[in-house]
């Protein structure tokens, strides 16, 4: 790295202006952590159309459900990380019903959806699917440290910004770098023994 180069702060940050996309719902939280979610994106998992039928198939094998009815199992399955939304889940209960494998019947003005025999085929051959993006909830949602990680997503960037001040200002050289880069390496280390024994215990 020469004097006169000055890296734009998103080459430090690592995306094309520093600060990844929005988070779904909780679009707004990238004021606070857009770091965190440019480099691990959202919080929970998403199932969009392609496999969210699977789900939609899974809560209806037990009862037949309406709409909502079907959200709200998803919802709780998911241990409150993901709800399919209307847009969402209506497009794929008519595609369903269309494909045979689901049926739908009108109950007190209501279309409530059952699974048909071909459904259950087609969710059995998809049963490994259905649960590992379940067990993927195993772990808290992002949002519930929301404020914790919006600390420490500041106090990374305020760091990044200390070393791209440093290097306009010509005050990089190789020592200063090893040095940077085993201060680093050392930390990087320590973040991966605290978080590999916090999985442990």
């Amino acid at each position: 790295m020469h004097r006169g180069w000055n890296p734009p702060f998103g080459f430090w940050m690592g995306g094309r202006h520093g600060w990844g996309g929005g988070w779904g719902r909780h679009r707004h939280r990238t004021r606070d952590f857009g770091f965190f979610a440019s480099m691990f994106g959202e919080p929970g998992p998403r199932a969009e159309r392609g496999g969210v039928k699977y789900l939609v198939l899974d809560a209806v094998a037990d009862a037949p459900r309406h709409g909502y009815e079907i959200m709200q199992v998803i919802e709780e399955r998911s241990k409150g990380t993901y709800r399919p939304s209307p847009g969402v889940i209506y497009p794929t209960l008519q595609l369903l019903d269309e494909t045979g494998l689901l049926r739908s019947s009108e109950t007190d003005g209501r279309k409530i959806y059952e699974i048909t025999e071909a459904g259950r085929r087609e969710l059995e051959a998809n049963r490994e699917t259905v649960r590992d993006f379940y067990d993927q909830q195993d772990g808290a949602a992002w949002e519930a440290f929301a404020d914790e990680l919006g600390d420490f997503s500041r106090r990374l960037v305020g760091l990044v910004k200390t070393v791209h001040r440093a290097a306009r200002h010509g005050r990089l050289n190789p020592k200063a770098m090893r040095q940077l880069r085993k201060i680093l390496d050392e930390t990087i280390g320590r973040v991966e023994e605290v978080l590999e024994g916090d999985r442990a215990v």
